[in-house]
């Protein structure tokens, strides 16, 4: 039909912030699945609620062809990690076609066990004057991707790690669907090892 969106799905393991901001924006793509990692995420039930279909797994055991062939079902074209805690599977049909947002500026605060509230205490704690968020693409091992996109920010006056926490998201709300958004109309990545960096205003 002349005018759909491409779709993506959203893997989430918590609220569901990220896909809230996604299916409340007016973007050039659309949500058309959630993947779930936890049968109690609160985003299971913003998935329901918009109708969307849901594919909750354990990820330590989850069948990568199975994913696969639901996602196609559902003909989704690019899957967004947003707070996903688990390792991705890599999916045959989706190389160079999944990616995550992570709150730092990547390679510095990431890697496994590094995640939510642990980024921005590390960051307090060294006395940064930035952070920000990076987006990059997924492979086997946490944040390791080569990075797409980040932006950068002024935290000083930020004083305890939540107040870093909503400051860095409202960054993300902005940062992760305008990269989406390239993505989609192939205005990314650049280069090799090229990182696009966003301009937030």
């Amino acid at each position: 039909m002349l005018g759909t969106k491409p779709k993506i799905a959203v893997a989430v393991s918590g609220q569901g912030r990220t896909l809230r901001n996604f299916l409340e924006g007016n973007f050039p793509f659309e949500v058309g699945a959630v993947i779930s990692s936890s049968p109690k995420a609160k985003a299971n039930t913003l998935a329901t609620e918009n109708g969307l279909p849901l594919f909750v797994a354990d990820f330590g055991q989850v069948d990568a062809l199975t994913l696969n062939t639901w996602l196609l079902t559902h003909a989704i074209k690019w899957v967004a990690l947003a707070g996903f805690l688990k390792p991705f599977p890599a999916l045959p049909s989706f190389q160079n076609h999944v990616i995550n947002i992570h709150p730092s500026l990547l390679p510095r605060y990431g890697g496994h066990g590094m995640y939510g509230m642990r980024v921005h205490d590390a960051v307090l704690t060294a006395q940064e004057a930035e952070s920000g968020a990076t987006v990059h693409f997924v492979n086997e091992h946490y944040d390791e991707g080569s990075i797409i996109a980040q932006a950068k920010t002024n935290i000083q006056g930020l004083a305890t790690a939540a107040a870093v926490a909503d400051h860095i998201f409202a960054l993300e709300c902005k940062l992760y669907p305008e990269v989406i958004s390239r993505l989609i109309q192939n205005k990314l990545p650049l280069s090799e090892g090229r990182t696009w960096h966003f301009e937030k205003d």
